[in-house]
C-alpha cells in the first residue's frame, strides 16, 4: 500500500509538473525548464508537439479545440489519481480496475517512448520517468489480481 501511495505520488508530482511545463512554454516559448538539458534532451519540446496534447491522435478523431484534446499530463494526473484513490479498496472490481487502467497506461507509455525515440529523435526526462512509473504499477496491480485470482 505504501509502494502505490508512493508511485501515485510520484506520478501526480510529474504530470503536475509536465503541465506546468507546457503552460509555461505556451505563454513564452523562450522558457527554459529544469528538463530541458540539450537540444535532444528537451522535455518542453516533447510537451508543445503534436503528441504532447491528446497522445497526438485525438485531435484528428475530436478536433483541436475538443475537451477530450487535453494535454497527456491531465491524463496522466488523472491515471495516478484513481490508482490512488483505488488502492485501498479491496475486491476483484478494483483490482481489475487497477490492472486494466496500469495495462492501458503501460501500452500509451510504449507508444509514446516510440514517437520519442523514432519521431521526434527527443529524450524527455519527465516522460521516461513516467513511464517506469507506470510500469512498477503495472506490475503491482498484476500481482495484485493474480493473488484475488489465485483459489484459496
Amino acid at each position: 500500500m505504501a509502494a502505490r501511495a508512493a508511485l501515485c505520488a510520484a506520478g501526480l508530482a510529474l504530470s503536475l509538473y509536465a503541465l506546468h511545463v507546457e503552460r509555461a512554454h505556451a505563454r513564452d516559448p523562450r522558457y527554459r525548464a529544469a528538463c530541458d538539458l540539450a537540444p535532444a534532451v528537451s522535455c518542453s519540446r516533447v510537451f508543445a508537439s503534436r503528441w504532447g496534447r491528446g497522445f497526438g491522435l485525438l485531435e484528428g478523431l475530436v478536433g483541436r479545440d475538443s475537451v477530450l484534446n487535453q494535454p497527456n499530463s491531465v491524463y496522466g494526473a488523472a491515471f495516478y489519481l484513481l490508482q490512488g484513490l483505488l488502492g485501498p479498496v479491496r475486491g476483484r472490481a478494483a483490482a481489475a480496475a487497477l490492472a486494466l487502467s496500469s495495462a492501458l497506461a503501460a501500452a500509451a507509455s510504449l507508444y509514446l517512448a516510440a514517437v520519442l525515440l523514432f519521431g521526434l529523435g527527443d529524450f524527455c526526462l519527465v516522460c521516461a520517468a513516467t513511464y517506469g512509473l507506470n510500469g512498477l504499477l503495472l506490475r503491482l496491480n498484476l500481482r495484485r489480481w493474480r493473488r484475488l485470482r489465485a483459489p484459496p
